[in-house]
């Protein structure tokens, strides 16, 4: 489609930068582009969101995590070669002409965690095919990202119930 080709990053402490990603995917799928997710450190179909694109065709969602919280102090093997299949895959949809819009989801935490280096990423958004809209998510940016992006979403917290202690909800937070 005429027009594409930009970057996105949503970023910040607040809730809701996958839901936001995957919401763009959904408005892209209904007018017909076709979507790759690959979602970094994320494993398993239990979110809302995995589980309502995987209804539409025009949306393929590939997660490269190990099934446990990463410990960026302590960060596994296999923590590392998950992240390096994510970004593997995530060069694949970059110049493939099967993905008209590919988010990046968490890339931003795996960067800050070490498991995904800033400069391969860099390259690999500058070497995508013509056009390809690019949406990278996750906490704590890194600078080089946000100098690139098109755009640039920061999504605050004000007030969470998380901060007096509730727990997440199907369906409303996971």
């Amino acid at each position: 489609m005429e027009g594409l080709g930009k970057v996105h990053v949503i970023t910040g402490p607040g809730k809701g930068k996958t839901t936001a990603a995957f919401g763009l995917a959904m408005r892209a799928a209904g007018h017909g582009l076709k979507v790759c997710i690959i979602q970094f450190m994320k494993t398993g179909e239990t979110t809302g969101e995995v589980l309502a694109v995987k209804k539409i065709r025009a949306i393929h969602v590939a997660q490269f995590g190990t099934g446990r919280f990463t410990d960026f102090r302590n960060v596994a093997a296999d923590d590392r070669a998950a992240a390096e299949a994510g970004m593997a895959r995530a060069k694949e949809a970059l110049t493939s002409e099967d993905c008209d819009l590919v988010v990046l989801d968490e890339i931003n935490v795996a960067v800050a965690f070490g498991l995904v280096n800033v400069k391969d990423l860099m390259a690999a958004l500058k070497s995508r095919r013509r056009g390809v809209e690019v949406v990278l998510t996750g906490r704590n940016a890194p600078r080089e990202l946000v100098d690139f992006a098109d755009y640039v979403s920061v999504i605050e917290s004000m007030k969470n119930p998380y901060d007096q202690g509730a727990t997440a909800r199907k369906g409303i937070e996971w």
